[in-house]
């Protein structure tokens, strides 16, 4: 049996080095906790391509030391516009800019996953990051858990926190199975420079085009707003077959969904070669999201569909309540710990789960007088102050009793 003195032990390790793992190591320095981050791959790089930052996100990092770095390198939103996806015509509007700021206190940024990724891992330090240290397994004795990774090594660690995203082998092993459930729907994404994009209208506002048969988010990324970043979005068969949740796809699939739709929509998706689908999965959620020294945090604990924009800022959040929570017990015996993150955290991001599946079904609805109702409520609509304050003013530091409201109606 292999000793504890033959095993390199660290209090506290994070499983994940992306945006959540990362966020979190600073979120525990900042309360003297120093963190060890594994990560499988051989060099730092975020899967997708760009990250919508919202107000509960970008304020926790003005706490941790890194809003002006990452704010040279980011774009803020300077409206909200829905449309529709084949005329084009303006669904509703809302100012985001200074107003947006002036009520949350921080900016609404669109920003590319690896210059996010580069700023924080920056701020971590490598040295507390190491590379190509695949996990492929867990296992608990009395006083610690045992990492087993990929070369046959092993870790040893009082407590472990699984950030490994949607995906997570963490989660996996607390679970016991692969819970992962298919939406019904999958995308293509792509970066495009803003100055191709000359059929766009509002090149550098946060935007959703809505049809029918699908529907298109795009936001400006980039320090001065030089690209766009785009998900389209469609119906697909109810069972998603490949082991994979991103499969090889021609790239004149793209067009499918959009077929007639505004020179706009078509120019964008266009303006990339697409060879992969990603199937937009979601998870059930846990009644408990740890399990002896081993918790999760971010996607791991409440993997959501994308429509509202919101996994790398859930994921921010629970950075903060769980660093918290760490540094005011006892990393000896961590269940306390545990169990106050979760119950701070676990009616928040199932409110925001739920919300996010509605977006989607708001914004694919038939043509006739289901869409008329909605294109009637959406155009009433303040909807950064009406449907989405409750997700972008919340303050994971304070209990503000904010719960979720539906996209229109």
């Amino acid at each position: 049996m292999t000793t504890q003195q033959t095993v390199p032990h660290t209090d506290v390790v994070i499983i994940g080095a992306g945006i959540g793992g990362l966020t979190l190591a600073l979120a525990l320095r900042e309360r003297g906790i120093q963190a060890t981050l594994l990560e499988r791959t051989s060099e730092l790089r975020e899967v997708g391509a760009a990250v919508a930052l919202s107000a509960n996100a970008t304020n926790l990092y003005h706490r941790y030391g890194v809003y002006d770095a990452l704010d040279e390198v980011s774009w803020p939103q300077t409206d909200l516009v829905f449309r529709d996806g084949r005329t084009g015509a303006t669904l509703a509007r809302t100012p985001v800019g200074e107003s947006y700021k002036e009520r949350f206190g921080a900016d609404y940024w669109g920003i590319h996953r690896a210059e996010l990724q580069r700023v924080l891992s920056g701020a971590v330090g490598m040295d507390s990051i190491r590379l190509s240290h695949k996990v492929t397994g867990l296992r608990e004795e009395d006083d610690r858990v045992l990492i087993d990774l990929a070369d046959g090594s092993q870790l040893s660690a009082g407590v472990v926190v699984g950030a490994d995203g949607a995906r997570s082998i963490v989660r996996k092993w607390i679970v016991g199975h692969d819970d992962a459930i298919y939406s019904g729907r999958s995308g293509f994404r792509g970066i495009v420079p803003t100055e191709q994009l000359t059929e766009l209208p509002d090149p550098r506002a946060i935007q959703f085009w809505v049809g029918p048969t699908g529907h298109l988010l795009h936001y400006a990324i980039g320090g001065q707003g030089e690209d766009v970043n785009f998900l389209a979005v469609t119906r697909t068969p109810a069972q998603w077959t490949a082991q994979d949740w991103v499969v090889a796809a021609e790239d004149r699939e793209k067009f499918a969904a959009f077929a007639g739709w505004h020179p706009a929509v078509t120019q964008m998706v266009g303006a990339v070669d697409i060879d992969q689908r990603w199937a937009l999965m979601r998870r059930p959620p846990l009644r408990t999201w740890h399990r002896g020294r081993v918790v999760l945090l971010g996607d791991a604990a409440h993997a959501l569909v994308p429509h509202h924009g919101q996994g790398a800022n859930q994921s921010i959040e629970d950075t903060y309540v769980l660093a918290e929570e760490l540094a005011r017990g006892d990393l000896n015996n961590p269940t306390a710990a545990f169990e106050a993150y979760e119950a701070r955290r676990k009616l928040r991001t199932r409110g925001v789960q739920f919300a996010s599946w509605q977006v989607a079904e708001a914004l694919q609805v038939p043509d006739g007088p289901e869409a008329d109702a909605r294109n009637a409520a959406m155009a009433e609509t303040d909807f950064i102050e009406d449907k989405l304050a409750w997700i972008h003013g919340y303050d994971p530091t304070v209990d503000q009793g904010l719960r979720p409201g539906a996209l229109v109606g």
